[in-house]
């Protein structure tokens, strides 16, 4: 019979911040039309698009921002 011994590795789980990670990106939305801006890493982009587009329509009040970030499992201490 042969004996085994098993080792078991916590992970975390979070935002990725390393070096290689993919950027972290921003769009805005109107709530009123549904028309996007473009996707941007800079945050300024969205909303000056936003005020761009209120201008254009004054009726449209209601913005959404879309944020897409990457995350990762992280080994963590052995159990």
């Amino acid at each position: 019979m042969t004996r085994a011994r098993y080792r078991f590795r916590d992970r975390v789980f979070g935002p990725d911040d390393s070096t290689d990670a993919e950027p972290v990106r921003l769009a805005m939305q109107c709530l009123s039309c549904g028309l996007f801006s473009r996707r941007s890493e800079e945050p300024e982009d969205g909303s000056d698009w936003a005020v761009a587009h209120l201008r254009e329509h004054p009726g449209h009040l209601d913005y959404r921002a879309h944020v897409t970030r990457p995350y990762r499992f992280v080994p963590g201490e052995w159990g």
